[in-house]
């Protein structure tokens, strides 16, 4: 018995150790383990307004949200059980979630309540970029994309010339908008969402999130996973990035 203790109590010293170790050297990269309440379900987006207030989203409607730069999160009731994939803020207050079957609610007093908007559509919805509180973008399934200039009051769908699903969207203006998806899709619209042109992203590769700082300057990333052999699979990243609005992209 004493064994057993002896052995029981050296290992709870090398796994305590062992976390303090990797703690230790996670931190000294620049980046801190945060702890979200244990609801239980995946996220999938986040959108932050300043250093301190973000709102992240993800399985069965979980909505969070910190106001302390993630020191602390709290559970808000989004009001669906859908899961939720995208979620822009314009700022504190004003924000708007996207989801499974056309699953838009948008809130204006920081989610203390969420309202239920009608999307007109029921494809998924994977991505939302709005540039304020009124003009915005989401996109999803099937090259479904949607616009609103009135915070959502009304969505109107858009041609996208795609079939492929597209996982985001970025909306840096009132003109221009860059959307991402399967296959390396990546379109562009400099009309406001009324029409969308191609672009050359030079990858094949599925690319799940964008970001433009200004109307010429983005990034956009994703990746996929390529056979090496019979039993050997790996994954490979994929990053491009352009500074003329997406006329070229190249690989970084």
């Amino acid at each position: 018995m004493k064994t057993i203790i002896r052995f029981l109590t050296i290992l709870g010293f090398v796994l305590t150790t062992l976390l303090l170790v990797s703690h230790f050297a996670f931190a000294q990269s620049g980046w801190f383990w945060q702890n979200p309440l244990p609801q239980g379900n995946n996220l999938s987006a986040i959108s932050f307004t300043d250093t301190s207030t973000g709102t992240a989203v993800g399985g069965a409607g979980t909505i969070i949200r910190t106001t302390n730069g993630g020191a602390s999160w709290t559970i808000q009731s989004s009001g669906t059980t859908n899961t939720l994939y995208g979620v822009s803020f314009t700022d504190a207050n004003t924000g708007t979630v996207v989801g499974s079957a056309g699953t838009i609610h948008r809130t204006t007093n920081g989610g203390a309540t969420w309202m239920i908007q009608t999307s007109g559509t029921t494809h998924n919805l994977l991505g939302v970029s709005f540039k304020d509180a009124n003009s915005g973008m989401a996109v999803g399934d099937s090259g479904v994309i949607l616009c609103t200039t009135n915070g959502g009051g009304s969505w109107t769908s858009r041609l996208s010339g795609t079939t492929k699903r597209l996982n985001a969207v970025s909306f840096i203006d009132a003109n221009n908008g860059t959307a991402v998806g399967d296959s390396g899709i990546i379109i562009h619209t400099s009309t406001g969402g009324s029409s969308w042109t191609s672009q050359s992203s030079g990858t094949w590769s599925d690319l799940y999130g964008v970001c433009f700082t200004d109307a010429n300057t983005g990034t956009a990333v994703g990746g996929e996973v390529k056979r090496v052999s019979e039993n050997e699979s790996i994954s490979v990243s994929a990053i491009v990035h352009t500074t003329n609005g997406g006329a070229t992209w190249t690989f970084e």
